[in-house]
Formats: structure tokens, C-alpha cells, sequence
């Protein structure tokens, strides 16, 4: 974002160590501050339980919800690092401001839309914007409206109301929509933030004393690059030619962006985001952790709603009620650990959480295929849940513990960014596992098939070379009205088998996240323990 700053040009040293204390009559802020996290938090877990709804309700595909979703994490995590610098330079409020009324449009689309290309203009990218520009600035705007232990105990509360929303967002999605509608439960959202925004006011803005020249080529880069990724793989996963040119635009504009920002540094101009941050061995580490963990989330949350719903045709408080294990033991597995890790180190308590998230996720393979009901998932989600509390507790004050206070806010950009970039990346990849697995499985079991005839296994053949879709066995019996009832029958059957192998495959995704997730937490204990700096408690991805 800029070079290390000189005593003239500290973007949170003198300028905001000026700002007093929260007095009395801001008690507000802190709860407003909380509740716009855990609007971010709890829209994606709505989107997630309320698939087959969406599907249902605007004829799209499952296969294009899941676009969307990935859609939405990628442009967040794409542009995060130009969300932060914005707020910098235009200021952090305003970014603040701007960042949740886009997040309002994309929840106001969800209430409207009437078709899916609405939500991936308005939820997916215009939500996306939002999410960054929201989530640097309100890490900068903590910084400048509390001191000492306010501050601490604001970071607490917007990290707590992020654990809340993950274990309730499912069970608040399932049941809105189940009773009412998905778009009533955005529409709630919209309220929310509307009360937010009531309450902008309270907000003192933060100073911004650093360079203002923008790195406009470094911004470039670091879109094409995430962006390039994880487009590539959703192109994969619609069958599109383009992968191979995607994937590689991808790849040059990473490389190309580590190259430009050491060069710059070395030139002395300000580059997007400071290279010196990567010299720490603490930060370096605390990314990867963060952007596994989020691998292995995207990759969970994806699959194991659509197993709920196109398996066990689950509603939306079905598949809500479902994965409350996994969410609700997450929360507790959080506030535990944040109030009782005592002397224990940082990087055990991480080992612990992806050993646990790894034992959990590698359980579920063997029942995919063997559960008529979403209690026999409990105790793996159970398992998963508390690894993911655990490292939830942690990894956010492992990062930016190392870093000094004038780049925490450039540090927590890029800390954002690596989580969002796994979430999307999870999100995308296991999708398109998934759709390719069925696909192939499909294709295998209709090709031994006895009953259909080679001519009608060539048409499923064609068919799923072009659209790959899980979906309902109710639904395909529509599909094949009219068909012999063998013929009926054998597809079904197919469709059966076909499935729970997909989903089996697709968790392979979030298991090898949680085995890579392990390895680095072991080269963490080889660490020293990192020193607080004050802002545990606060996710930001």
C-alpha cells in the first residue's frame, strides 16, 4: 500500500494516538460496529442453506447459485487491497459508508431479483465491493475511535458477533425461508444495515498522513491475479475453453505483482501493499493458516448444503437445522478458547484446531454414502466445529501480532485478502470437483448400465458434457416423464450412486486444506510465540 512510513507519515502512529478514548455517550458504536459484521458473516450462510429455494424460485441451477457465491468472495478478495487503499486515500468513514450501502444493494437484490443475472450484478459483484471496502476500514476506524482497553474490548465484540453469525446464520437462514422466503431473510439484512448506517455519525473519521500516489499497476495485478484464479476455475466448472488462458493470467499477474512491489520498494515509491511484510516469518505463516482455513470452510460450505438439499431433499431449516452442529460448536470452540487459553501457546492451540477440523472432515467420507437423515453428520460437524473455533480464536492476533501499528491496517488488507481469496478459491474449486465427478461417475454407471439402451447412453453422455447438475431425485423423475419406467428407473438409480461420490470427492478439497493447514501449524511451533498486539478477537475474512 505505501513504503514503511517515516515519523511524518504514520498512518495509525501520531495522527490517531491524538484521538481520545470512547466517551461515555459512544457506547453505540461498538454494537453498530458488530452488527455490520455480522451482516457480512450470517449473508453467506442465508445464500448457502437457501440453494435449492433460489434454484427453485428463479429456475436457475445449482451450479450457478454456486458460481454466484464464489463469484461474490472472489471480487471481495480481489479488490480488498484497493478497498483498503480508498479508504486511505478518500477516507476510511467514507469507505465505511460506501462499503455498506453496496452491501444493502446486494442484499436488496436478493429481495427483488427475478432472475439470477441479478445476483451476480448486484449480490455478487456489488456485494463484493462492499465487502471491500467494509472490512480494511472498519479495521482502521477501531483503530482511530478507541484507545487501550475500549479498544480491545470493540475488537472482542465485532470478533464475537462474527462467531455468532456463523453458528446462528444457518438456523435464522433455514427458518426464514422455510416459513416465509429467502428474500424476506435479506430483506432483514437491509434493516440491519439501515440502522448501521443511522449510527455513521458516531464515527470519527481516521487521518490518512502516508504517500498519495496510487499504485495503479500493482492494483492491476493483484486483480488479475486472484481474480484470473479463481475465474478459471469457475469457467472449469461451467465447461468453458478458457480455463488454461484464465489459469495463466492468473499465475503471470502474481508473479508479476511480487516483482513489481520489490522493485518499487526498491525505487523508494509507494507501492500497493509494503513487501517488508512479507519478511516476517510470524505473518507469512499466519496468511497461509488463514487462507488454508478458509479453504477448507468454502470447500465444507458448499458441499455439505447441497448434500442436505439434492441428496436428502432437505428444505432450508432442514439443512439449517443440520449443520447447527458444525456452527454452533464453532462459536463455543471460540469464545472457549479466546477466555481460556491461559499460558497455552498460539501455535499448539492451532495445531489442535486444524487436527481436529482434519479428523472431522475425513470421518465424513465414509457416511456421505451410508445417512438417510443429517443427525448422522453431527458428530464429524461437531469435530470440524471445534477445530474451526479453535483456529478462528487464533490465527487473526497470530498474524498481525508481529506487526508494528503504523502497517497494521496494510497487514490486515492483506490478512483479509488471504482469507477471502481461500474462501473463494474453496468455494469455486469444490464446486467444480464436484460437478466434474459427477459427470464422469455419471457417464461410467450409464455406460455399464444393462437397462439403457447405447443410444440413450450416449444422450446422458451429451447431456452431461455440456450441463453437469446435482440434482433432486424428485426433480429428475419430472425431468423424465414420459420415459419408460425402466428407463426411469436406472437413471434414478445412477443418479443415486452418482452423487454421494461427487460430494466425497469434493471434500477431498477441504481435507487436503486441513493436511497442508497441520504441516504449516508444526512449522509454527518452531517458532516463537508471537506478542500481542492488541487486537485479537476480530475476523476479518
Amino acid at each position: 500500500m505505501s513504503r514503511p512510513a517515516s515519523r511524518g507519515e504514520r498512518v495509525t502512529g501520531a495522527a490517531e494516538s491524538q484521538v481520545p478514548a470512547t466517551t461515555p455517550t459512544d457506547r453505540r458504536l461498538p454494537i453498530l460496529l458488530a452488527m455490520a459484521m455480522f451482516v457480512l458473516v450470517v449473508d453467506t450462510s442465508i445464500m448457502n442453506v437457501s440453494i435449492s429455494a433460489v434454484v427453485a424460485d428463479l429456475g436457475t441451477t445449482v451450479s450457478a447459485i454456486q458460481s454466484a457465491i464464489a463469484l461474490e468472495a472472489l471480487v471481495s478478495a480481489a479488490f480488498i487491497l484497493i478497498g483498503s487503499k480508498i479508504g486511505d486515500l478518500y477516507g476510511r468513514k467514507r469507505a465505511y459508508v460506501l462499503g455498506l450501502i453496496a452491501y444493502a444493494f446486494g442484499a436488496l437484490a436478493m429481495a427483488l431479483a427475478q432472475n439470477v443475472t441479478a445476483i451476480f450484478i448486484f449480490w455478487a459483484v456489488i456485494g463484493g465491493l462492499g465487502a471491500s471496502l467494509l472490512l480494511p476500514a472498519m479495521q482502521s476506524l477501531i483503530h482511530g475511535n478507541f484507545e487501550g482497553a475500549a479498544q480491545k474490548a470493540t475488537y472482542a465484540l465485532v470478533g464475537a458477533a462474527a462467531a455468532i453469525a456463523a453458528a446462528i446464520g444457518p438456523l435464522i437462514g433455514g427458518f426464514i425461508t422455510t416459513l416465509l422466503s429467502y428474500r424476506v431473510a435479506f430483506l432483514l439484512e437491509v434493516g440491519v444495515i439501515a440502522i448501521v448506517l443511522s449510527g455513521s455519525r458516531l464515527v470519527r473519521d481516521v487521518p490518512y498522513t502516508g504517500p498519495r500516489e496510487i499504485d495503479l499497476v500493482g492494483a492491476a495485478l493483484s486483480v488479475l491475479g486472484m481474480g484470473g484464479l479463481v475465474l478459471g476455475i469457475l469457467a472449469w466448472q461451467e465447461g468453458s475453453e478458457s480455463v488454461a488462458l484464465l489459469l495463466a493470467i492468473g499465475a503471470i499477474s502474481l508473479a508479476g505483482l511480487a516483482y513489481w512491489l520489490v522493485r518499487r520498494k526498491r525505487d523508494g515509491k509507494p507501492t500497493l501493499i509494503d513487501p517488508d511484510l512479507f519478511k516476517s516469518t510470524l505473518f507469512r505463516l499466519g496468511i497461509s493458516g488463514q487462507m488454508l482455513q478458509n479453504i477448507a470452510l468454502g470447500g465444507a460450505m458448499i458441499t455439505i448444503p447441497i448434500y442436505l438439499q439434492m441428496v436428502l431433499e432437505y428444505n432450508a431449516l432442514q439443512a439449517g437445522l443440520s449443520m447447527a452442529p458444525l456452527s454452533l460448536s464453532m462459536f463455543g470452540a471460540a469464545i472457549l478458547a479466546g477466555r481460556r487459553s491461559g499460558s497455552r501457546r498460539p501455535s499448539s492451540i492451532i495445531r489442535a484446531g486444524y487436527g481436529l477440523l482434519l479428523i472431522g472432515m475425513v470421518l465424513l467420507i465414509p457416511i456421505v454414502p451410508r445417512a438417510d437423515a443429517g443427525w448422522a453428520l453431527a458428530i464429524p460437524l461437531v469435530i470440524a466445529g471445534i477445530g474451526l473455533g479453535l483456529l478462528v480464536s487464533q490465527l487473526n492476533n497470530y498474524t498481525l501480532a508481529p506487526i508494528v501499528e503504523e502497517r497494521v491496517s496494510e497487514a490486515a488488507g492483506v490478512n483479509s485478502a488471504a482469507g477471502s481469496f481461500g474462501l473463494s478459491f474453496g468455494l469455486a474449486f469444490a464446486g467444480a470437483i464436484m460437478l466434474a465427478t459427477l459427470a464422469f461417475s455419471f457417464t461410467k454407471l450409464a455406460e455399464e448400465s444393462a437397462v439403457l439402451s447405447p443410444a440413450e447412453q450416449q444422450v446422458v453422455a451429451d447431456a452431461l458434457e455440456h450441463d453437469a447438475e446435482v440434482m433432486t431425485n424428485t426433480d429428475l423423475a419430472v425431468l423424465l416423464a414420459g420415459q419408460p419406467p425402466a428407463v426411469q428407473a436406472e437413471i434414478i438409480r445412477i443418479n443415486t450412486e452418482a452423487r454421494p461420490f461427487a460430494l466425497q470427492v469434493a471434500l477431498l478439497i477441504p481435507i487436503l486444506a486441513s493436511v497442508l493447514g497441520l504441516l504449516t501449524s508444526f512449522r509454527m511451533m518452531r517458532q516463537p510465540d508471537p506478542v500481542s498486539a492488541g487486537i485479537e478477537g476480530l475476523v476479518l475474512a
